[in-house]
């Protein structure tokens, strides 16, 4: 008997084979399921400093928190009479700080709290007392701000000190100085010698920019001392006004808002007594004042400091027939008393002085020099 032929044969392999093909496509086989965890949220790591018991604690101390899988929520701090201190975090979150410098000789409890994943609080309490206080306090400014005064837009923050900070000591005195700005504006210390650091903005402060800084140094260490005390002030920086001052002209432009707005001539340092060129602001104002020096004594009005060493903008009659043609004057910028009133009128602490082309450069840290410095070089 004939087997099938070999298209029959064919037709049933191709349809034995499209079976299993089929099958292999369609398998009803499933991987199997992960078992979900039922492990609990890792638990809050959570540490304090001063550590519980600690002793002669600086008051200028902050409550240092280290948190492991969770966040802070609250920080509390009391004195022995259960008083709650005042403060906030700085803004890294790496530690809390007071409002006022701590008082010596006093205990205090911190109760910190943090929170984990499971929504749990864990709290930890340390309780600590600061140091008695010591002798030998290391003399600072205050800041050379006026709680609610309006200044220009080249106002530093100055911090200025009695005697040299040693070179260690400066990271920690720079650590407790604080400057927010609204809107914010990021800036950078810098210091000048070791009796001046200041604060700057890249750019000159926007016009209406309010400033808050504190100076928290009370108990820092400073060397052998400690610094004397905390200050803090909110100031606002008003319109633009800049002063453009060139010897090559012997002329100064007033500026308002980048618009020139008066034109005056002037008679800057004669040649044994050079008016330094550089970027300085008006320090001080004086309507009137007296100038002491072992060379002379001389009354003048609206005097505007922009040096420590005594460089001034200053009405100065005297010299009016020299103004706009020769430099007479001891280093000083003098101009006409017409012209000084009207510019001592406009003028605020703050608003930016640049001196061109007399030769000699501005001495870094006479005066708040912060400007006569590139962002870059500023910075390092």
């Amino acid at each position: 008997m004939r087997g099938p032929s070999r298209t029959a044969a064919a037709l049933v392999a191709l349809a034995v084979g499209a079976q299993l093909g089929l099958s292999a496509c369609t398998s009803s086989t499933k991987k199997p399921t992960a078992a979900k965890s039922t492990a609990p949220p890792p638990a809050v790591g959570l540490a304090v400093s001063p550590a519980a018991g600690e002793s002669g604690v600086a008051i200028s101390t902050e409550i240092g928190t280290k948190v492991n899988d969770g966040k802070i929520t609250e920080v509390v701090l009391t004195d022995a009479a259960g008083q709650r201190v005042a403060g906030e975090f700085r803004e890294d979150g790496t530690s809390w700080v007071p409002a006022t410098a701590l008082r010596y000789g006093t205990a205090y409890t911190a109760k910190v709290t943090a929170v984990g994943a499971d929504n749990k609080p864990v709290t930890r309490e340390a309780a600590f007392t600061t140091a008695a206080k010591a002798s030998g306090p290391v003399v600072t400014s205050d800041l050379m701000l006026t709680n609610g005064g309006t200044y220009g837009v080249g106002m530093p923050i100055v911090v200025e000190f009695g005697s040299d900070v040693p070179q260690e000591s400066r990271a920690a005195v720079q650590q407790r100085l604080f400057v927010k700005s609204d809107p914010p504006q990021p800036g950078a210390w810098h210091w000048f010698g070791g009796r001046q650091v200041m604060y700057r903005p890249e750019k000159y402060w926007q016009p209406g920019t309010k400033i808050t800084a504190r100076k928290a140094l009370n108990g820092v260490r400073i060397g052998s001392g400690h610094a004397d005390e905390d200050f803090a002030a909110t100031v606002t920086i008003g319109r633009k006004l800049t002063i453009d001052i060139d010897n090559a002209t012997k002329q100064m432009n007033v500026y308002q808002n980048d618009a020139l707005v008066r034109t005056m001539p002037v008679s800057l340092g004669k040649p044994s007594t050079p008016t330094s060129s550089g970027a300085t602001v008006i320090m001080s104002r004086e309507a009137s004042t007296v100038f002491r020096t072992p060379e002379y004594t001389v009354a003048v009005q609206y005097a505007m400091r922009l040096t420590w060493g005594g460089q001034y903008i200053h009405a100065a009659p005297w010299s009016v027939g020299d103004q706009g043609q020769r430099n007479v004057s001891h280093g000083c910028t003098n101009v006409s008393t017409a012209n000084a009133k009207w510019l001592y009128e406009q003028t605020l602490v703050g608003d930016p002085v640049t001196t061109r082309n007399t030769g000699v450069p501005l001495d870094p840290g006479d005066g708040w020099t912060a400007w006569d410095l590139s962002w870059a070089d500023y910075k390092a």
